[in-house]
């Protein structure tokens, strides 16, 4: 829609960048409040959200690369293009990226409770997403497929085809707002979960599956063929992560509300 947010003769001011940031500093903002209502220092959160973040940009970089191995192999010097650069790459690269990241954090500050900071993250995860797909939506990012709907987009800027190969002048599903929107009612379920828990550790759980659920399920209006597939092209590559993802927390949210540890 608007990948350009300011176009000066001296810079540019790239949308996605922006919103991004705003993404971040408002999950940001959301864990050190939780912290301070947990009684966990709010430096330790910051030092957390800082790791997240880090963790998250190499891992949603490093998997973009791999699942488009054979392309950057062939091409080296598309790793520093434009393209690569603006792109915010793949999510779940960047879920495994922070979770390796905070469970790097917690080996070097153990006096921090795990399961509960871990808790406060959820709704945070979840607020940062529905900001910052608004971003991929204003780039054209992550577009969806062809739709004969009232409420489909058409992209028209350049700029798009550059970032992320959006088709210009057709009718597409705003799967981005999709999930903007999943994302922003998540948060709120979130909050509310989190006043109820039963266990340390069933938010962040909680906000692991279903969130995989709908991604399982959004993928399939996605139109960006360059999202990679696994399994003959039967599941996209976020698709069979979510999958891992349902696998390994649906046991592990069971055996927390059996033990019910802290």
């Amino acid at each position: 829609m608007y990948p350009r947010l300011i176009t000066t003769p001296y810079f540019v001011l790239h949308t996605f960048g922006v919103i991004f940031a705003l993404a971040f500093l408002a999950a940001l903002w959301w864990m050190m409040r939780g912290a301070r209502r947990e009684g966990i220092d709010g430096e330790r959160a910051a030092g957390l959200g800082l790791w997240i973040m880090i963790g998250a940009v190499l891992g949603a970089k490093l998997m973009m690369v791999l699942r488009s191995l054979p392309d950057y192999l062939a091409n080296p010097s598309d790793l520093w293009s434009l393209a690569t650069l603006r792109s915010g790459g793949d999510f779940y690269g960047g879920f495994f990226g922070a979770v390796i990241a905070s469970a790097w954090f917690f080996t070097r500050r153990p006096e921090v409770p795990r399961w509960r900071m871990a808790d406060i993250c959820g709704p945070a995860i979840a607020l940062g997403q529905g900001i910052g797909r608004i971003g991929c939506f204003m780039a054209g990012d992550d577009y969806g497929k062809p739709a004969d709907l009232p409420w489909a987009v058409i992209f028209r800027d350049p700029v798009a085809t550059e970032i992320g190969g959006t088709p210009l002048g057709i009718p597409l599903h705003p799967v981005q707002l999709y999930e903007s929107l999943t994302c922003l009612v998540l948060f709120f379920f979130l909050v509310w979960l989190a006043r109820r828990k039963r266990f340390d550790g069933e938010v962040i759980l909680a906000y692991s599956m279903l969130y995989a659920a709908a991604r399982f399920m959004l993928e399939f209006a996605r139109g960006d063929a360059d999202r990679g597939f696994v399994f003959g092209g039967l599941l996209s590559i976020s698709q069979f992560a979510a999958v891992v993802v349902l696998a390994v927390c649906v046991p592990l949210s069971i055996a927390r509300y059996k033990t019910r540890r802290t």
